[in-house]
């Protein structure tokens, strides 16, 4: 008889969520049975849930929900070497199909797939982590080896920190320039501004538009960090960003969500030196009118950017083990897994530097 275990499970976007029995998924071939401590949040989980964000593309049947997440080696399949059980490692839920072909099918765990094209990937790894068990493709799966000093809930900071980081890896971020953090507010942005300390920049330009958030994280990451909140005038805000930066930035990083007009992008791109570069990774429900001859004349690179390469994590963790990069500056606000409706409620309103969770074996 297989053993048996109670998820959240959701019917579809805006269907029946229902914390039920389900099957521990078999290990097969290349894969990790992964005993589940605790499954981040995202901010949008409970409008997803309920059915408000079209853009996503879920599971065609019922699944189980949940991204990133902190846990244990249960057990390994064939063809995975390396990690034994009851080592903790850190879940990426972002799996791209092994294929060595140009353009991978990719999806994140318990939550979408880039288009109808990535079916099979999702249909092969469909549940997600709000579950005392989770099974996931090896190459998702970094050991947290030597990172004994924190608990689970305190490195579940990691699996914030990678999105971001790569972002800063695809803008190749080099220690000594000058860096602009767009959007510091949100909880993707506060975490790149550590991120800049942590990989050398020599100033880091924080902006947004609540100014008692921007100190927040300024005063947490330190000397090199400058705040500069936002007016919404493009020009203006860009020479305000410019005067922070003592001429201009080199790189500008761009994770504003939701926004609802281009201004401040516009302003971090206006900001850039001759040569610089604009990451973005936040969303906006407007277009992001580009100026052409700007562009061409300054040399310009605009660089989109979603998600993060699959060594990112293991890289990042050096930042950590150095002492670089500080996981505590991210706060941990753990539910039950009974409490799960409370808890999206929770991670809807949380500020910038807060990590709602569930303990999936509570």
């Amino acid at each position: 008889m297989k053993k048996q275990m109670k998820a959240w499970r959701l019917e579809k976007m805006g269907g029946k969520l229902d914390f039920k029995e389900v099957p521990v998924p078999p290990v097969r071939a290349g894969s990790v049975l992964i005993k589940v401590s605790v499954s981040a949040l995202v901010s949008y989980l409970k409008s997803y849930t309920e059915g408000k964000l079209a853009v996503y593309n879920p599971p065609p049947q019922e699944f189980t929900m949940g991204s990133n997440a902190i846990g244990y080696v249960e057990e390994v399949g064939q063809d995975v070497w390396h990690l034994k059980p009851g080592q903790r490692v850190a879940l990426s839920s972002h799996i791209v199909a092994r294929d060595n072909v140009k353009s991978p099918m990719m999806i994140l765990l318990g939550i979408t797939k880039n288009g109808d094209t990535a079916l099979p990937v999702q249909m092969d790894w469909p549940d997600g982590t709000l579950a005392p068990y989770v099974l996931a493709p090896v190459e998702t799966v970094t050991p947290l080896d030597g990172l004994e000093h924190y608990t689970d809930a305190q490195l579940s900071a990691v699996t914030r920190f990678v999105v971001p980081y790569g972002g800063l890896l695809k803008g190749a971020l080099k220690a000594g320039e000058t860096l602009v953090v767009n959007g510091a507010t949100g909880s993707f942005g506060a975490a790149a501004v550590f991120l800049g300390v942590a990989m050398g920049a020599s100033k880091v330009v924080i902006t947004g538009r609540n100014t008692a958030a921007l100190k927040q994280v300024a005063a947490k990451a330190g000397m090199r960090v400058v705040p500069v909140t936002l007016q919404g005038d493009a020009q203006a805000d860009a020479k305000a960003i410019r005067g922070a930066c003592g001429g201009g930035a080199d790189i500008a990083f761009d994770m504003v969500g939701n926004a609802t007009d281009p201004n401040s992008t516009l302003a971090a791109l206006f900001s850039l030196v001759p040569g610089g570069r604009l990451v973005i990774m936040g969303s906006m429900a407007v277009d992001l009118p580009i100026p052409y001859t700007y562009v061409m004349i300054n040399s310009w690179s605009i660089l989109g950017n979603f998600m993060y390469p699959r060594e990112a994590t293991r890289q990042m963790l050096e930042l950590v083990k150095s002492g670089q990069l500080p996981l505590d500056v991210i706060k941990p606000k753990v539910f039950k897994m009974s409490d799960l409706n409370e808890a999206m409620d929770a991670a809807a309103i949380a500020g910038n530097l807060d990590n709602v969770m569930i303990d999936c074996q509570s």
